[in-house]
């Protein structure tokens, strides 16, 4: 059975950008996102719901982020949802979070409250396909897998 796995998400930055380095050299950061939704209610009374998201950019796209990114700047991403496990005293942890592929600046550098139209001034940046690894992934798909659009 074929699978798809892409996430777009537009939102605003929540914390101020940290660039991390992994052992091999490859530039990495974590990113906090909000996610805004407006919905009407069973009352038809319209709602705002904010949805938290963190993000991870691997490669030229991490040092982008933390170039021209800071809190409260807005910003368009796409990539993928990835599960993280770990065991911390017995107790198992899980954190879903998405991996960046693709990330495009919005509005102007220094405008963190988006002031300017989202489409005035915008940057793209692709992460190359090599710069977050990850082995259960890698493989090309099969004959199976092929999507037919």
């Amino acid at each position: 059975m074929a699978s798809y796995n892409r996430v777009i998400l537009m939102g605003n930055v929540t914390r101020d950008i940290q660039l991390r380095y992994t052992p091999a050299g490859t530039p990495v950061t974590e990113v906090g996102m909000a996610v805004n939704d407006r919905r009407k209610n069973q009352n038809g009374e319209w709602v705002d719901e904010t949805t938290f998201v963190d993000v991870t950019f691997w490669g030229r796209t991490a040092e982008v982020a933390s170039e021209y990114l800071s809190k409260g700047s807005p910003v368009f991403v796409e990539g993928r949802l990835k599960l993280d496990t770990w065991e911390k005293d017995g107790q198992k942890n899980y954190k879903l979070r998405v991996v960046c592929d693709r990330m495009q600046l919005l509005g102007s550098r220094g405008d963190g409250g988006g002031s300017r139209p989202a489409a005035a001034s915008t940057a793209s940046y692709d992460a190359p396909p090599s710069a977050a690894p990850s082995p259960e992934h890698d493989s090309a798909p099969g004959p199976a897998d092929d999507i037919p659009f």
